[in-house]
């Protein structure tokens, strides 16, 4: 057998060399050259996988490491014979990880203000606990899931607008169908937002107007955003990038561990596919530990200030702002070569007053 897979796929190297030959390329150059006579595609979102790429291969399956498949041609794939899989909710508690960073350094209090959560997917509904976890009033916006379940417990994109101090996106990206998604956010949808809003985007570049954002940007229209996903990914807008607050490299779903739980899908699926069944089960063996792994907290500290300090210890979504715009032409470098980034769970924390100890322990921190 011969497995083609992206090689900045973490933890991937070496898994099928018992069972297969491996080719790891870089996610971008992978050409119909290379999958003519492959069994098995392994992908990040940088390959696009469609006839032009697979019509006429050997390749029987495709499984993406990620949570989004807009990459997928999936009706072509289909028309072709090629199965394919992705790794629904692999980087959930990455991504409300991050969510969480962008809110307690925002500068705004947070503690009982509103957030509003449009999409409440795998992902959506992780930031939707981190956020109650933080004692916020939460608001929830999915219309697929409203027809299926009933409008009890949602809202529409009007009152999320209109009523929330924060605002946070985590659809996926759909062109058609019933509830299209690009292009959601757009100038009337803006314009509806507090102007104190926090608005942040780490679902797909698509689903916000760039140009409606800078223009809200540059008036000062909303009162700041954190971005995390652009349209024209890696060739981002120079402006936005510069006028918004947290601007980072379409890394919000890039902890260690959201990484360990695609690639484990990943393998899994194809090991289904192609029946290897050494590797039905496979998980990432063992993670390595935060280099700092125990965080110390000042009980006499304002309450706020304790909770800040332990989700910096553990991503501080400042740094990876201050990469990217040091160097905005770096952004695939930076995706490629990110650094090890734990979960809260893999921390632990000692001391702090007994209300910022509640509240880290709902968001997943270790208390000792």
């Amino acid at each position: 057998m011969k497995i083609v897979a992206d090689n900045k796929i973490p933890f991937l190297s070496g898994v099928f060399a018992p069972f297969a030959r491996e080719v790891l390329l870089p996610g971008r150059d992978i050409a119909p050259a290379d999958v003519a006579d492959a069994d098995a595609l392994i992908v990040r979102t940088r390959t696009r996988c469609d006839a032009r790429l697979l019509a006429g291969s050997a390749v029987k399956f495709v499984a993406t490491a990620t949570i989004g498949y807009d990459h997928i041609a999936g009706g072509e794939l289909d028309r072709l014979g090629i199965g394919w899989s992705s790794a629904p909710g692999c980087n959930a508690a990455s991504v409300a990880q991050y969510f969480v960073s962008a809110v307690v350094n925002s500068g705004r209090p947070f503690r009982g203000r509103t957030v509003g959560v449009i999409g409440v997917g795998n992902v959506g509904r992780l930031v939707a606990a981190a956020a109650a976890a933080l004692d916020m009033k939460v608001l929830l916006n999915d219309p697929p899931r409203e027809e299926r379940e009933g409008s009890g417990g949602f809202v529409s994109l009007d009152e999320i607008c209109g009523e929330s101090d924060f605002i946070t996106v985590h659809v996926p990206l759909e062109r058609g169908g019933r509830h299209p998604t690009f292009h959601l956010i757009e100038v009337e949808r803006l314009a509806a937002m507090r102007d104190d809003v926090v608005f942040i985007n780490a679902a797909r570049g698509e689903a916000v107007d760039s140009a409606a954002l800078l223009a809200a940007l540059r008036t000062g229209r909303i009162g700041a955003a954190a971005l995390d996903v652009w349209e024209n990914e890696p060739d981002i807008d120079r402006e936005i990038l510069r006028l918004a607050t947290f601007a980072t490299p379409h890394v919000a779903g890039y902890s260690t561990d959201g990484k360990a739980n695609g690639t484990g899908m990943a393998v899994r699926a194809v090991a289904a596919a192609l029946g290897l069944s050494e590797l039905i089960d496979w998980k990432v063996p063992e993670l390595p530990e935060p280099e700092v792994s125990l965080i110390e907290l000042d009980a006499a500290a304002d309450t706020d200030e304790q909770i800040r300090t332990a989700v910096n210890a553990s991503y501080d979504l400042r740094l990876d702002t201050e990469r990217l715009r040091n160097d905005p032409g770096s952004f695939e470098a930076l995706r490629g070569g990110y650094p090890l980034r734990r979960e809260f769970f893999a921390y632990r924390v000692r001391g702090g007053s007994a209300e910022a100890r509640r509240l880290l322990g709902a968001l997943g921190f270790q208390l000792i």
